[in-house]
């Protein structure tokens, strides 16, 4: 389907230079004596990359086919990450840290995600929002430093290093955003 300039909307996904975007933050600009543009902050879906770009009323696009899937992970052996489509552990696929991004360290066994499938390749993975972890290495707290609310890095499984209140121990379970990389709160006690 062909967009136009001012379908350019946040969240749409289309395609610019051969590559899939989603639009992040679009502002309708009419200047004095000037065409009309559409300021728009836009994300390669492929690469990441972030960039900012005026669009005018002569600019058409392909609106971007990018399928969403749900796909169960499995394990990580040398940087390659195994999936199975979900409801279908036959169906197994693997993808590399670039595809996963910075949500692999977040990863464990069994976690559900969605991947993005542009002309039949993945070409990224979303994670739930809040995932629980278990601390596998944790600095002892030392005794005194409590009353300022202090932090210390603890490891978590999948090698996630968080910075998270003293009270947390190895072998406590907790709750991180896979957005932010921050902590939210300890689920359970080791």
């Amino acid at each position: 389907m062909s967009l136009s300039y001012t379908d350019l909307k946040k969240g749409t996904v289309f395609v610019f230079e051969g590559h899939p975007y989603e639009v992040m933050e679009s502002h309708f600009l009419r200047m004095q004596q000037r065409k009309a543009v559409v300021q728009t902050k836009i994300k390669n879906l492929i690469t990441g990359k972030i960039l900012d770009r005026n669009f005018q009323p002569s600019d058409n696009f392909e609106e971007a086919e990018v399928e969403r899937k749900e796909a169960v992970f499995i394990y990580n052996s040398k940087g390659e990450y195994w999936f199975h489509e979900n409801g279908n552990p036959k169906n197994r696929f693997s993808l590399s840290g670039e595809v996963v991004g910075e949500g692999a360290q977040f990863l464990k066994q069994n976690t559900s995600v969605v991947t993005m499938v542009f002309n039949e390749k993945v070409i990224g993975v979303k994670l739930p929002v809040k995932i629980e972890l278990k601390v596998t290495e944790a600095p002892p707290s030392t005794k005194g430093n409590t009353a300022q609310g202090g932090n210390k890095v603890v490891t978590l499984e999948g090698g996630a290093k968080v910075a998270v209140p003293l009270f947390v121990d190895e072998g406590d379970t907790v709750r991180v955003n896979t957005e932010t990389g921050l902590y939210v709160e300890r689920v359970e006690k080791g």
